[in-house]
């Protein structure tokens, strides 16, 4: 018997910062969400940090989902979103819901997934990701499971 618990690695790996991964935040499948259009899932949850509004345009304009990142990074020194760590799922899941929503591509991608469990695979992410020792929070793919579970309920009552 091991002293740590073994991590489950059933499921689908992906990166969400793999931009040909339909299912990832860096993927180019613009949508339209609070008033603006937005490049990829990633812009928009860098922007929805800041409540300033010319601090979210800055970063949805930038040129990659990276670049969108790198400036969110850079305003540091901005005022964060006031409870930001404990709603930044709730900003992911309405980029990922409205995502899915606007491409559908997108919604049949994440409902061919079936039942898998989702986990996105960064070595150095322990909240979005599942972490190098696979112990991480997984919250990507709970966002994912819990926006595919959603478009199935919404297909049951259609």
């Amino acid at each position: 018997m091991s002293l740590f618990e073994t991590p489950d690695e059933k499921g689908r790996f992906f990166s969400r910062l793999d931009p040909d991964e339909l299912l990832g935040s860096h993927c180019a499948t613009a949508f339209h969400l609070d008033d603006r259009d937005w490049p990829t899932v990633e812009h928009y949850v860098q922007a929805m940090q800041f409540e300033d509004l010319s601090c979210q345009e800055r970063i949805r304009l930038a040129p990659t989902p990276a670049a969108a990142a790198r400036a969110a990074r850079w305003m540091f020194f901005r005022r964060r979103r006031k409870g930001w760590k404990t709603s930044r799922t709730v900003y992911m899941t309405r980029a990922v819901y409205t995502r899915c929503r606007t491409h559908q591509a997108s919604a049949e991608a994440l409902l061919d997934t079936g039942d898998e469990k989702l986990i996105e695979n960064s070595q150095y992410d322990y909240f979005w990701g599942c972490g190098r020792d696979k112990r991480g929070e997984n919250q990507y793919g709970k966002v994912l499971e819990s926006v595919r579970q959603r478009l199935r309920d919404e297909m049951e009552n259609a």
